[in-house]
């Protein structure tokens, strides 16, 4: 394929949580409430465990290192799911330029989305966000074999898509979200959550770090394509 200049990317993938959604102090205020009520306990690292399991990652871990088997793992995942779901249909907690962001992108490059929220979760959400059909292939990392940050989950996006690696761009904000998608081969651009900002090593993957999603344009994401 002949390119004038350099190489632009073909897909853009998403994360999620923390990315378009602010819904990681959700998880963790329903977590936290959760293990509370079963009078569990929650360590000082739990927060940071957490982001990016996958559903059967987070609900093993939960139901045996916080709750020592009081609840299944299977209990587990399905009470913090319906937690979630009740809250987001509450009031679904966009992060500020997520719904314009997305739009703006999927004019110039074909989405994808690698997320380590259940299907049910993802569906409601875009579906909430009016951007379902923007997105070619979805996927949560309940349908691989390993969450974040192993690079499964965006290795399978990849794959949906029908790219590969090298001419993809993945939006992270978590360091085992960064450490996925580099980990995948994709082109890393970091949008750290303030108030749960990733470790150095994880932001040192990043081709680029934005300041908020508002300063993503496809211009700027399109001149990070070696």
């Amino acid at each position: 394929m002949a390119h004038d200049g350099a190489m632009s990317f073909q897909a853009i993938v998403f994360d999620m949580d923390g990315v378009l959604l602010d819904t990681e102090p959700i998880w963790e205020e329903v977590r936290r409430g959760y293990i509370d009520e079963l009078g569990g306990r929650w360590l000082s690292d739990t927060q940071d465990r957490l982001m990016g399991m996958s559903t059967a990652e987070w609900a093993e871990y939960l139901s045996t290192d916080l709750l020592d088997g009081r609840r299944t793992p299977e209990q587990v995942a399905g009470d913090v799911i319906d937690r979630m779901s009740d809250r987001y249909a509450d009031h679904l907690p966009l992060m500020p330029h997520a719904v314009e962001t997305v739009r703006g992108m999927g004019e110039h490059f074909t989405l994808g989305l690698a997320s380590s929220s259940p299907r049910r979760l993802i569906d409601v959400a875009l579906d909430h966000m009016g951007v379902t059909r923007l997105f070619r292939a979805t996927v949560s990392t309940e349908e691989v074999s390993r969450g974040k940050p192993a690079p499964d989950g965006y290795l399978a996006a990849v794959a949906r898509l029908g790219i590969t690696p090298e001419s993809g761009a993945a939006i992270e904000d978590s360091s085992n979200g960064l450490r996925s998608a580099h980990a995948a081969g994709l082109t890393v651009i970091a949008v750290p959550h303030p108030r749960y900002p990733p470790a150095a090593d994880a932001l040192g993957l990043a081709a680029y770090v934005a300041d908020g999603l508002k300063e993503l344009t496809p211009e700027l994401v399109s001149s990070l394509a070696s």
